[in-house]
């Protein structure tokens, strides 16, 4: 038996071995995302020449996500997951390398967008492979792992790029990327088993629109928004609320750290708690949407306590919510299929990312911050009340 026909065939977990290069893969994709995205306003070369510019630089790598993903998921359906994966990483490296090459402004976006287009086709390749190279018994913890790892990227992308573009510029950081992304491939190459497409039934486009509205699909997807959409939020406004309560750089700071620590470190937790029975998909993510609205409204609150107690909550909410979310959107979803939905659940992810931010600024300019922190608190609560209801009705249905 081909190591291809054990890993589609047998249900027994796959071996840790397998599973490092996908977690090393999330980190890759979440440290490119942030390791950039933080330092490109500090960069004071001719790359950056207006706030217009940063703008237009930030937006590449998540518009990219936000238009592919999806393609690239059903790309993997159809020619497996492992392929789409790999080349994925190998474009990642190549683009990060091209700004090494060339080091001039029209580069650095060329470059931008080439890893934004490369990591929207290895991180729901990534998300599909650990569904299925691991029985569903064992999905919550292997999602709550790789989650743990992305997380630990987001974590060290500001503060590690930071350094290195100190040390030697962004030329250096590319350079730090290309080396990651072909190590990650080539480790990928050795180790991943191959996975081929599974045969499906003719989908047309109505049946699709069926399967993204159906409360399996939906509910898992919009809870998963919506923890994106406060951990944004959080990220970057939380630094604000401090500053404007006379905090400095290094108490913000803490607290951004806080909410990212919290967010990796219950992940695998959650994932272990749902795998064992101690906690359902449905009751997890519900408590994940009350937390993190509860951590939201704690911004509201001046001074450091208000602000730290903002961050740990926030990180709470969202690591329970983001495994179970993946978890869920694995057992509802054919196997054949995986590729597409994760692609699917990731463009709302993105959304989320976009839209939480743009709610609390819109509210912000209008009224106040803390109006804006409640805004979306109260937009959470509403979600986890229409999200236990929806699958509810998903759970009676089935």
């Amino acid at each position: 038996m081909t190591s291809a026909q054990t890993a589609a065939d047998t249900p027994q977990a796959a071996p840790r071995r397998q599973m490092w290069p996908l977690y090393a893969a999330g980190f890759t994709t979440a440290f490119g995302a942030h390791g950039i995205a933080a330092n490109l306003g500090g960069f004071s070369e001719d790359a950056i020449t207006s706030l217009m510019v940063l703008g237009g630089l930030l937006a590449l790598y998540d518009g990219a996500e936000v238009v592919l993903k999806p393609l690239f998921g059903t790309l993997a359906d159809r020619i497996g997951t492992r392929p789409v994966l790999l080349g994925g990483l190998v474009a990642f490296a190549g683009a990060s390398f091209l700004y090494v090459v060339a080091d001039s402004p029209g580069w650095l976006w060329a470059a931008r967008l080439g890893q934004g287009a490369a990591a929207s086709a290895f991180s729901p390749s990534a998300s599909a492979l650990v569904a299925r190279l691991n029985p569903a018994a064992r999905h919550g913890r292997a999602f709550g792992s790789y989650g743990f790892y992305k997380s630990i990227g987001y974590t060290l992308g500001p503060l590690l790029g930071g350094a290195l573009v100190w040390a030697g510029g962004l030329r250096l950081l590319f350079g730090v990327l290309a080396v990651l992304g072909a190590a990650v491939a080539v480790w990928g190459a050795l180790t991943v088993p191959a996975v081929p497409p599974l045969p499906k039934a003719r989908q047309t486009v109505l049946d699709l629109a069926r399967r993204l509205v159906n409360p399996a699909f939906l509910a898992p997807t919009a809870a998963l928004a919506a923890a994106t959409a406060a951990l944004s939020a959080g990220v970057g406004f939380l630094p604000v609320s401090g500053a404007a309560t006379g905090l400095g750089t290094v108490a913000t700071g803490a607290a951004v750290s806080v909410l990212a620590g919290c967010a990796a470190l219950v992940q695998p937790k959650a994932g272990r708690a749902l795998d064992a029975g101690r906690l359902t998909a449905r009751g997890g993510i519900t408590a994940g949407l009350l937390i993190t609205a509860a951590g939201l409204g704690c911004a509201t609150l001046p001074g450091l306590t208000g602000i730290l107690s903002a961050a740990a909550l926030i990180g709470v909410g969202t690591g329970l919510i983001t495994p179970l979310g993946f978890a869920a959107l694995a057992a509802a979803t054919p196997a054949e299929r995986l590729g597409q939905t994760m692609g699917a659940a990731e463009l709302g992810r993105e959304l989320g990312d976009a839209g939480g931010p743009l709610l609390v600024a819109a509210v912000a300019t209008l009224v106040t911050l803390a109006h804006g922190y409640a805004a979306l608190a109260l937009l959470l609560v509403l979600g986890s009340v229409l999200i236990h209801l929806a699958s509810r009705r998903s759970a009676a249905t089935a």
